[in-house]
This record gives structure tokens, C-alpha cells and sequence, in this order.
């Protein structure tokens, strides 16, 4: 019994110190996501506004540009995969990779040559460990991301964007990331970054009145479409990095909290069992004090007599 009672108290120290740790981790991942949310909130206005604008241009002339024009026959494609670089998030990375072997494999049967950039070690190791092919990996930043983490993530794809598919170039250009909906919910999506589609645009425009605005052009459509193309994507890939950011930090508060409340309650059963353990040794001892006493005592009789 004494030895059982030992493993019961060693249990609940360690239990203990996990919970600890995991409660530690539940309060900073609340602070990040706090600032993750206020980033998010400030830039996707921008984001869609720039969206908008480019929208407008396309719409407004019949230039043929990356940026708005659809190849004819597309067979060669891009995807971004965001995930993060950490663990401990419960299923965040796992949906946002599920999400980009979906969208990979609907490719493939469409014909298209996929060209796959990840950003965050967990997708790294992810495809690594399947041998898979990666055109760009990007780490180290996944927890805050800055503007200039967006721009390096997003000049290999504005290169393939803007090369021929003959010359290692791309047709289209995809996105898979997390987009933080509330504390409770992040969910995992695959967006068409490029080439835009215009009709998306109106039809998201048209429900709330807006009418996008007529431009005139200098020195001509192209050139402003040209001008627009980096900060097009550079401000689509900041956005989404903060949104994944948000909802990796949202994940790991709801993980940590699910394992801190775990702890809690394992301890608790521990300490009853450790409690029983201990209630069932003292009793062991009285009946063994108690026998031997009695034992005694009919020695001492048999003694008298």
C-alpha cells in the first residue's frame, strides 16, 4: 500500500507541473492574440480596398495582365501554404495542410503542374517527411509576422506570376490559410489570389450598393497594373499571415485551456485514489495493531492459567 501511495503522490507532482506550464501557455497565447486580432483588424481594410481598386482597373480597360486575365489553357499553378511553426494547437495545422492537399489534388485532375511554397516549419516537416516537392519554404516568423516577412514570402511568387510557364512560371496563383472568424473559430481556406476574379468582386460589391469607380489611366491601364501587382499580393499574403497568426495563437489558448482543465481534473482523481490508498493503509495498520493485541492478550491468559 505505503508503495502504491508513493506512485499516487509522484503522479500528482508531475501532473502538477504540467498544468502549470499549460496554464502559462493558455495566458500568453490570450496576450498574442489580443495584438494578433488589432493587426488583423488594421490591415484588412486595406487589403480590401486594394483589392477593390485593382478590381476597378481591371474592369475598366481591356488590357490583358496577370493580375485580371485568365490563360486560356492553364497547366501550371502555384500554392501557398500557411501554417505555423509551433505545435501544441490542437488541429490548425493538420486542416490548413488537409486544406492544400484538397485543393493540390483538384488541381492535378484538372490537368495543372502544382508548385507548392510553405510558409511555417510544421508544413515544412509536414511535406518533408513524405518527400514531397517544395519550391520555397519560409520559417521563423509564423508567431508575428511583419510587412517585410509578407514581401519576401511573396517575391518568388510574383516572380512565377509574372515569368512564362515555359520558363518556370505560373498560371494561377492559390493561398491556403487559417482566417480567424472569432476566439471560438478559425477555419481553414483556399483562395484564388491571381488572376483576380472580377465577377467575385462585383457580386461581393453589389449586395451592399457599392459601384466600383471609373479611372482614367497614365500612362496607360498596363502600366498601372503592373505598379498595383506587388502590392496586390504582398498586402493579400500580409493579411493572410495575420490572419493565421491570429488563429494559431486562438488554437493554442483553446488547447492549452482543454489541457490545463485535463490536469485539473486528473489531479483531482489522483488525490481521491491517493486518499484511498492511504484511508485503506491506516486501516491495515489498526486491524494488524488490533490483532496483534489481541493475539497478545490470549498469550498473556494462556500464561495465567
Amino acid at each position: 500500500m505505503g508503495a502504491q501511495l508513493r506512485v499516487y503522490k509522484r503522479r500528482i507532482r508531475s501532473v502538477t507541473a504540467t498544468k502549470k506550464i499549460t496554464k502559462a501557455m493558455e495566458m500568453i497565447a490570450a496576450s498574442r492574440v489580443v495584438k494578433a486580432q488589432r493587426k488583423v483588424a488594421a490591415s484588412t481594410p486595406y487589403a480590401r480596398e486594394l483589392t477593390r481598386a485593382v478590381s476597378a482597373v481591371g474592369t475598366g480597360s481591356n488590357t490583358k495582365h496577370p493580375l485580371t486575365t485568365e490563360a486560356e489553357n492553364p497547366t501550371r499553378t502555384a500554392v501557398l501554404l500557411l501554417t505555423s511553426d509551433r505545435g501544441l494547437a490542437g488541429a490548425f495545422n493538420s486542416n490548413a495542410i488537409k486544406a492544400a492537399e484538397q485543393l493540390t489534388e483538384r488541381l492535378e485532375r484538372e490537368g495543372k503542374q502544382v508548385d507548392t511554397y510553405i510558409v511555417g516549419r510544421r508544413g515544412v516537416a509536414h511535406y518533408n517527411f513524405r518527400e514531397r516537392k517544395v519550391a520555397e519554404m519560409f520559417t521563423g516568423f509564423t508567431d508575428e509576422p511583419t510587412y517585410a516577412d509578407a514581401k519576401k514570402v511573396a517575391a518568388p511568387l510574383i516572380e512565377a506570376i509574372q515569368n512564362e510557364t515555359g520558363e518556370g512560371g505560373v498560371d494561377e496563383l492559390h493561398i491556403v490559410y487559417t482566417e480567424f472568424v472569432s476566439m471560438m473559430t478559425q477555419t481553414a481556406l483556399a483562395d484564388r489570389l491571381l488572376p483576380l476574379s472580377l465577377d467575385e468582386v462585383a457580386r461581393e460589391a453589389s449586395p451592399k450598393g457599392e459601384i466600383l469607380p471609373l479611372y482614367d489611366f497614365e500612362p496607360s491601364a498596363e502600366d498601372v497594373l503592373d505598379a498595383l501587382l506587388p502590392r496586390y499580393v504582398e498586402s493579400r499574403v500580409y493579411n493572410a499571415l495575420l490572419q493565421s497568426a491570429a488563429s494559431k495563437h486562438a488554437a493554442t489558448r483553446r488547447a492549452m485551456k482543454s489541457a490545463t482543465d485535463n490536469a485539473g481534473e486528473l489531479i483531482e482523481t489522483l488525490t481521491r485514489l491517493a486518499n484511498q490508498a492511504r484511508q485503506a493503509e491506516i486501516t491495515q495498520e489498526i486491524s494488524e495493531i488490533v490483532g496483534g493485541a489481541s493475539a497478545l492478550a490470549d498469550a498473556t491468559a494462556g500464561s495465567d492459567r
